[in-house]
């Protein structure tokens, strides 16, 4: 059975420090901060810590961008939902009776009351508590009682929220327009990712953990390696040089340079055997869905992230007939990255609660058939993440009390962390694009 450690929405909503008003917002004071921000350096403090940039990061990030919400593997059958808060609302993810996956705001039609509690289940039906008004997993309303003779049920289904199913990764976006450049963004990374048929995996484990620190240090902070030497579990099998190209190899990692650049080679030469896509595809910044995708290779055994680079499940995903291929890793703007090895994969989801609280949500899948205690250890295909997690969250939060430091001023970045400045050149961008419409507002 999947282990999870959820946290219940009804405490999420309790963190939320924020009044998610656009009319309240200053927008003035927000486009400010984007007129200000100075190339090659780290953003000023009111990115991280003013309320009305968390305001307007909710209502123009995570509204209005495909946000990555959960798996195929997290609702295998009908009936079988997840609800997802992104800022004041509250989604359901839910596989109906045809098969077919449905978003919608967990809001009843009648008069507004929550339908939903839980952060997972499974359901006949959608029934609201308040008075009983039934829909189905398609949305459509079946039953109001004691209404008008007039009255139709057709115009009172739950309202749609857009989904995009790219190889068994589900996002939704909140906008009426949603970006449409996802199209091409999935037909790059399918290729990708669907060798590991994530349709057909399930939940191992689902831990989530909050870190009091701004969604864009969690983002920034995944985006780069540069601290990589805090992270002794994960250096047992992701190479500590992400980020870094030969002219900036410093002389105590180049040892560890030359031993990734002849794993490299040999994994290459593997996926070219059983023809999976490798390359590096990077548009960081370039586009409204940012996102970069690369198959690289793994310390040590070479198979999966775990401390002594070995496969943690002994069944592997998707067929898999050798799990020396590497991880293939995905970041995709503005809230998700992932790791997809042969044995299994994993999901992390960065959702913002505050100026400076961040919920992130880490997943571990297997192929629907691994047998626990059978095929893989629990606990040992959580350690290694679940420690790396452990020290993110520290240097999340001792950023964020950095950064609301009076002595705070933007600092330069290095070489290895040109990712970061990359998810930063996104995010002002796509900022700076949409705030001449609103700032006449604040």
């Amino acid at each position: 059975m999947a282990q999870s450690s959820a946290i219940r929405p009804e405490e999420l909503e309790s963190l939320m420090s924020v009044c998610l008003n656009s009319s309240s917002i200053r927008w003035d004071a927000v486009n400010d901060l984007v007129k200000r921000r100075e190339q090659g350096f780290s953003l000023e403090a009111g990115f991280y810590a003013s309320e009305d940039v968390f305001a307007a990061d909710v209502e123009l990030i995570f509204g209005r961008h495909w946000v990555f919400a959960a798996t195929e593997g997290e609702i295998p059958e009908a009936g079988d939902f997840v609800t997802v808060n992104v800022g004041p609302y509250s989604i359901v993810i839910i596989r109906d009776d045809d098969d077919a996956i449905n978003a919608f705001h967990n809001v009843c039609r009648h008069r507004g009351s929550r339908i939903l509690d839980e952060t997972r289940g499974s359901v006949g039906n959608l029934v609201c508590p308040y008075h009983s008004w039934t829909y189905n997993t398609a949305g459509s309303l079946l039953y109001a009682e004691s209404q008008n003779a007039d009255f139709d049920r057709s115009h009172f289904g739950l309202k749609k929220v857009n989904l995009k199913n790219v190889a068994g990764l589900l996002f939704i976006c909140l906008s009426q327009e949603p970006p449409a450049d996802m199209d091409e963004v999935a037909s790059v990374i399918e290729p990708y990712v669907a060798p590991h048929c994530l349709p057909r995996s399930k939940v191992a484990a689902q831990v989530d953990i909050i870190e009091n620190g701004n969604w864009k240090l969690v983002m920034e902070n995944n985006r780069e390696c540069y601290h990589c030497g805090v992270h002794h579990e994960l250096a047992n099998s992701l190479f500590p040089i992400y980020g870094y190209v030969e002219g900036y190899i410093s002389p105590r990692l180049q040892p560890v340079f030359e031993r990734y650049t002849d794993a490299q080679s040999a994994m290459r030469q593997q996926c070219s055997v059983i023809d999976i896509p490798h390359e590096a595809v990077e548009e960081l910044d370039t586009r409204i869905t940012g996102f970069r995708i690369e198959r690289e290779p793994i310390d040590n055994a070479g198979e999966s992230m775990t401390m002594d680079g070995r496969a943690a499940s002994a069944r592997l995903m998707g067929g898999f007939e050798t799990a020396r291929l590497g991880r293939l890793g995905l970041h995709l703007q503005p809230n998700a990255w992932f790791h997809f090895m042969s044995d299994h994969a994993v999901t992390f989801s960065a959702l913002p609660l505050g100026p400076n609280k961040t919920l992130v949500r880490t997943t571990w899948l297997v192929d629907q058939d691994a047998v626990e205690g059978e095929d893989y250890d629990v606990e040992q295909l959580k350690f290694v993440w679940e420690q790396t997690n452990n020290q993110d969250r520290e240097l999340v939060e001792r950023t964020q009390l950095g950064v609301e430091s009076p002595a705070y001023r933007p600092g330069p970045y290095s070489a290895p962390e040109y990712q970061v400045e990359a998810f930063c050149n996104w995010y002002v961008s796509r900022l700076s694009e949409q705030l001449p419409y609103l700032t006449n507002q604040g």
